[in-house]
């Protein structure tokens, strides 16, 4: 018997890293360059562009852990030249067709998609904004291309749930992230004179953070019986197969 728990977080991790593989592949770089807004725009504009046509600080409220003036100024120079709906939709676009170049022939997608579709129906979207606009978009009816969008689909609905969850603990997200990733805290638009002085308490407050994300979460997890929560991780963990060949 897999408990929700052990569900919860072996999906999550999963879902989490392969989520986003599609975002800088040459097709979907190649994209960008086509409808002449490059990588970096087309991430900014296709990520949020589900959110409609909206102005940049609805965006940053939305994704959270970026410096808002690097969003603000990708997002109006991208905008300016093609509308945020149209690249939403090429970008969920090229997720499935990242999908179908790496998964078509997997086995186990119909069981897989099964799970990951009874997850997104049980979801509450309630607060979860980036969640709330992907969940809208429409999905290919191919098992490769539709097994990617979902797990992109999924990856947003605990990514929203953890920034809620950051907020809610009273912690900057950016100090968050530079927990999380400091890594990548320079290429989300700081400068090394914006590192934060991270506390002990800023960790526990991240720990409870990630604590409440679960717990957020967990209820669409719940619905599965155990053939889907078999079929579900099974299933993630021949997609990270197929990714890693």
């Amino acid at each position: 018997m897999i408990d929700t728990e052990k569900l919860v977080a072996e999906a999550g991790q999963k879902i989490g890293a392969m989520g986003s593989a599609f975002y800088f592949v040459e097709p979907t770089v190649s994209k960008g360059d086509e409808l002449g807004i490059g990588t970096l725009r087309f991430y900014f504009l296709g990520r949020g562009g589900v959110l409609g046509d909206v102005d940049a600080a609805v965006v940053q409220s939305a994704f959270g852990y970026f410096k808002p003036e690097l969003l603000r100024a990708q997002w109006d120079k991208a905008r300016a030249q093609v509308s945020p709906p149209e690249a939403g939709h090429a970008y969920m676009a090229c997720c499935a067709e990242f999908g179908r170049s790496k998964l078509s022939g997997l086995d186990g997608l119909e069981g897989l998609c099964d799970a990951l579709e009874a997850v997104n129906a049980a979801a509450d979207p309630t607060a979860l904004t980036l969640y709330a606009g992907i969940r809208n978009e429409p999905l290919v009816e191919d098992l490769p291309g539709r097994a990617m969008q979902l797990v992109t689909v999924l990856r947003e609905y605990r990514g929203s749930a953890h920034l809620v969850a950051v907020v809610a603990q009273l912690l900057d997200p950016k100090v968050a992230h530079y927990i999380r990733r400091p890594e990548m805290f320079g290429a989300f638009g700081y400068g090394d004179d914006e590192i934060p002085v991270v506390t002990d308490e800023d960790r526990a407050k991240l720990a409870a953070a990630d604590a409440l994300t679960d717990a957020i979460v967990t209820p669409a997890y719940g619905v599965l019986d155990e053939a889907q929560r078999e079929a579900l991780l099974g299933g993630l963990a021949a997609m990270e197969r197929a990714f890693a060949g």
